[in-house]
């Protein structure tokens, strides 16, 4: 089969090689699939150079998550041949392929009539934003939300379950093709970063008094301006920091405005508590199959594209998610 493999740690759009590769039996609790679609993730890339917390030795196949119909199972998989499936790649095995490995005891079912490529674009970055929003956040109809990157996957998806659930939504990106985008998606208002001061725009929407919640995917310098504007016994977000500088946190505010800091690990709960994941799944696949829900794609490319597109993505060009599908 053809397969994108990282031969050495590096910047995936100079390291990736395409080559054929034999994947082996399906070992316990594995099941291989046909790849459908695989979501191009952030953390692939940081994977591909070495610096992701879940390290893997080269040679490898990176895609985090794939979509696709079952062809082998290993023994205590938790899947049939047919079954069609979609979750987290095995060990080293990833999606970037014709065929990969998917821990099966961590993958959801899919029906036929579930779209692959939505399927592909809602499962990390919807998941992160329903474990954020309502697991640990605790959303409730009404409040209000400011999203951080809301262009991005997981800003994109909070700013649109956030807007079901019932809240008022200001989303902040940089550049008024961003910004339109988020509009879009449903935010009621939104920050140019490249042209608006987070802090004054925000505190004018809302006559000085801040916001519920903050939804924060990017760290750096952006914590210092944004937790400034969490109200009165409100929640800061913390999903992850791909600005790369990971900020610190002076608890005397968090004190004197009688708010709460929310770390939002959606991995950390395998093993530990699978059920959230039952209950995230079922409520979002329910909601993508009613037209509650639609994942922004920002592209569709195959296997000539895929380097491109990680590149795309490092550099903070894309809009929503970007889907690799191998048949195309």
């Amino acid at each position: 089969m053809k397969a994108w493999r990282i031969n050495e740690l590096g910047d995936p759009w100079t390291h990736l090689s395409i080559g054929e590769v034999t994947l082996p039996t399906a070992p316990k609790g594995v099941c291989r699939i046909e790849v459908e679609a695989v979501d191009l993730n952030f953390a692939d890339i940081l994977q591909c150079q070495g610096s992701y917390q879940v390290k893997l030795d080269a040679p490898f196949t990176p895609g985090m998550n794939a979509v696709g119909r079952v062809i082998e199972v290993g023994e205590n998989s938790g899947h049939a041949v047919g079954d069609r499936i979609i979750g987290p790649a095995y060990k080293g095995f990833g999606g970037y392929a014709e065929e990969c490995f998917i821990a099966g005891r961590q993958a959801t079912g899919l029906d036929d009539e579930v779209d692959p490529v939505k399927a592909a674009a809602l499962h990390v970055t919807y998941g992160t934003a329903w474990f954020g929003l309502h697991l640990r956040g605790n959303l409730k109809p009404g409040e209000t939300v400011l999203v951080l990157a809301a262009a991005g996957g997981v800003g994109a998806a909070a700013v649109e379950l956030a807007k079901v659930h019932g809240c008022w939504v200001v989303a902040a990106a940089g550049g008024a093709e961003k910004t339109n985008a988020c509009l879009q998606m449903g935010a009621d208002e939104v920050v140019d970063y490249n042209s608006e001061d987070l802090y004054e725009k925000v505190m004018s929407l809302t006559d000085g008094r801040g916001v519920d919640v903050v939804y924060d995917p990017v760290g750096a310098h952006y914590f210092d301006m944004a937790r400034r504007l969490v109200a009165w016994e409100g929640r800061y977000l913390i999903i992850g920091f791909a600005a790369g500088t990971i900020p610190s946190a002076p608890m005397n505010h968090a004190l004197v405005k009688n708010y709460s800091l929310v770390g939002v690990h959606m991995g950390g709960y395998r093993g530990r508590d699978e059920k959230p994941f039952d209950d995230c799944y079922r409520e979002l696949y329910a909601m993508l199959m009613e037209g509650k829900i639609s994942p922004l794609v920002d592209a569709v490319v195959g296997f000539d594209q895929l380097p491109e597109m990680l590149q795309r993505l490092a550099n903070r060009k894309s809009k929503g998610r970007i889907v690799f599908d191998p048949g195309c």
